[in-house]
């Protein structure tokens, strides 16, 4: 090769080099395709977030949590959103995964607003329908509530256990007394006169926790979080700052609203409060501490069927490396 063509070889190398240097670090994301992460993501790609970050983000839809989990554990994405029991129960079995805190955002118990049902005890005998299924957080958090006030809501309420929507629509045609279900099945109640008997917020602190607590999370690998520490500091950067917008926008929500259940402007208003009010604030290390003492309620209520070998949260579930701590 001669002198000429040796040097537009080398300049053409160094160029190609610095491309590949300022190409966006990919980050593989399972999601559900209804749900507030992909809300967020949706504002992170629309408003050009992911590309300001630094991001590719390649975002494989699935139909339901356990598939998401599957996905992460099989190597299949880099980050989904689970629960931190799921990421302690896996830690306790060999897979080191990390946990970093995503909605504080659980769910509610509602009634109809002429309902005679005033607290807790007014639902022994009465039909409750619990989303989920018998190991669900949130049935589990609120039975061992429940005791603490003298219920047995196990032995004496009437129990019916499902999906969501489904028994959202039980609730809507009076087919139960009292509805335990998730966050933004509870604001869409709120709007077709239903009201609020008990938050799982509430639920939280009466069984020790300081604050509302976030039961919800990024879920990743620690090896994920060592090779593209900066990539996934910068993701958890640019999803606090998709919260942010979607937290202050009623544009966005009238957007979505149609899609989710929240058709005017009333309904929209509820659900942008709900969502906001979820927003984890706190330090990382506070949330862990609550974490640790709800960790140690479920794991009493619901046995190893929920939590497998693990009876306490595993040390070093939290990921305490990110912007937020």
């Amino acid at each position: 090769m001669s002198q000429p063509f040796r040097l537009m070889a080398i300049i053409f190398a160094l160029f190609l080099q610095g491309r590949a240097s300022l190409a966006d670090d990919v980050v593989r994301l399972a999601i559900q395709k209804t749900g507030t992460v992909a809300w967020e993501l949706d504002v992170a790609q629309s408003r050009g977030l992911a590309k300001a970050a630094g991001l590719d983000l390649q975002i494989e839809t699935l139909a339901t949590p356990e598939a998401l989990k599957i996905a992460l554990l099989g190597g299949k994405a880099d980050i989904i959103v689970s629960d931190w029991l799921f990421v302690s129960r896996e830690r306790a079995m060999g897979k080191k995964l990390k946990f970093y805190p995503y909605s504080s955002a659980v769910g509610a118990v509602m009634v109809p607003a002429n309902s005679t049902i005033a607290n807790i005890q007014d639902l022994k005998g009465r039909k409750l329908a619990v989303a989920g299924g018998p190991i669900d957080k949130s049935w589990l958090m609120m039975q061992a509530y429940a005791k603490k006030s003298g219920v047995d809501l196990k032995m004496q309420a009437q129990l019916l256990f499902g999906a969501p929507p489904l028994l959202q629509q039980k609730a809507l045609q009076g087919e139960a007394d009292a509805i335990l279900n998730y966050w933004n099945f509870s604001a869409a109640l709120r709007a077709h006169e239903f009201r609020t008997l008990l938050t799982m917020a509430q639920v939280e602190t009466a069984l020790g926790a300081k604050a509302p607590v976030a039961m919800l999370g990024y879920a990743f690998s620690s090896d994920f979080a060592k090779s593209h520490h900066d990539a996934l500091n910068r993701f958890l950067q640019m999803t606090a700052q998709a919260k942010r917008i979607l937290a202050g926008s009623p544009q966005i929500w009238a957007q979505i609203g149609p899609k989710i259940g929240a058709p005017d402007a009333a309904t929209q208003a509820i659900f942008r409060t709900e969502y906001s009010a979820g927003i984890p604030h706190r330090p990382i290390p506070d949330e862990e501490k609550d974490a640790q003492v709800l960790y140690q309620v479920l794991a009493d209520t619901g046995g190893a069927r929920l939590v497998g070998s693990a009876p306490k949260l595993d040390p070093g579930t939290f990921y305490l490396q990110g912007p937020g701590s």
